[in-house]
């Protein structure tokens, strides 16, 4: 396919190898519990507001696996887990027989081209199996679970509020009870301790996530998905003192870190152990090529905000342009 509309990308730091050649860190493979990835660019969940009535639609088949690749891990868009849980129109949901037949196709579509696929769950409840490798427990950006997680919003007065202990006794108990039922090796979970979504804010954002990468350890869950502290709020990044090394240092599982990153960004982050994995999602939603691009520092497609959540099954969807077969 032609190549579109494009941006600059920043030359990443890359490592030399002993022959005298470059390795770039994002293309570098990573063992993740039983799962070997081929490289460390992970497709960020990302609502898009395509799946009509909350049922999954044939259109994500080509959507997920366009932006597979062998080894490849992949995260679906959050996903309801009862008629409760939704809070945008036409997200996918997972409660019912129907949904779960729906997403079968779309799970396969990505195993078929090699790559490991997660669910993200917006609560904590039935737990379908529709092919997932795993699943991912949505515990950031002011939902439920950071609701209760924030001491700017959790006033409660019972065992959930007041301390730190407390207000993530909440998360813990999801942490555990979807363990329970799938095992820790199938388990990620992701937080944004330092952000402000919803008025969903923290007083010490630092201990709460360093708690919480301590506490998680006891479970042995596959992986913490954790949002930067640049990213307090959707859309607005901030300079800020802090950063994830804390966490990094704390969870013994692997770090996949979110906000922002570019592939300078990354290729950093990994080469200097920062984390295990990076999430990208307006980069990743642009160029379905994205692994591919970072390998040989090609040019990015521009992302269009303004199709982000359109419910046309193609236009902002599928439509983005892959790197020419002679590149």
């Amino acid at each position: 396919m032609r190549m579109g509309g494009e941006e600059e990308t920043e030359t990443g730091e890359e490592m030399s190898n002993d022959d005298g050649t470059n390795t770039v860190p994002l293309l570098t493979p990573h063992k993740m519990g039983r799962f070997d990835l081929s490289h460390r660019v992970v497709l960020a969940p990302l609502t898009r507001q395509r799946s009509y009535g909350n049922v999954p639609q044939p259109h994500a088949i080509l959507y997920y696996q366009q932006r597979t690749t062998k080894g490849g891990l992949l995260i679906a868009e959050a996903t309801g887990v009862s008629d409760t849980a939704q809070g945008y129109k036409d997200t996918p949901g997972i409660w019912t027989k129907e949904q779960v037949e729906a997403w079968k196709p779309i799970v396969d579509g990505v195993h078929e081209k090699g790559g490991i696929f997660f669910c993200q769950i917006w609560h904590v409840g039935r737990v379908s199996n529709s092919r997932f490798d795993g699943v991912e427990i949505h515990g950031a950006h002011g939902y439920l679970i950071d609701q209760f997680l924030k001491d700017q919003v959790n006033d409660r007065t019972d065992k959930y509020g007041g301390s730190l202990e407390n207000r993530c006794r909440f998360a813990l108990e999801i942490v555990e009870a979807v363990v329970g039922e799938i095992g820790p090796e199938k388990v990620g979970i992701r937080l944004s301790p330092f952000g402000n979504y919803s008025g969903a804010a923290d007083s010490n954002p630092e201990a709460l996530g360093l708690y919480m990468a301590h506490a998680l350890n006891k479970f042995g869950i596959l992986y913490c998905h954790v949002v930067e502290p640049r990213k307090v709020k959707l859309g607005e990044i901030f300079e800020n003192p802090y950063n994830l090394g804390p966490v990094r240092d704390a969870f013994k599982g692997t770090l996949i870190v979110a906000g922002n990153y570019n592939r300078k960004d990354g290729n950093n982050a990994i080469s200097s152990g920062y984390a295990d994995l990076i999430a990208y999602g307006r980069l990743f939603l642009s160029n379905p090529d994205l692994p591919r691009r970072f390998e040989i520092d090609a040019s990015l497609n521009k992302y269009n905000s303004e199709t982000f959540y359109i419910p046309d099954p193609v236009i902002g969807y599928t439509d983005y342009p892959f790197l020419s077969s002679d590149i």
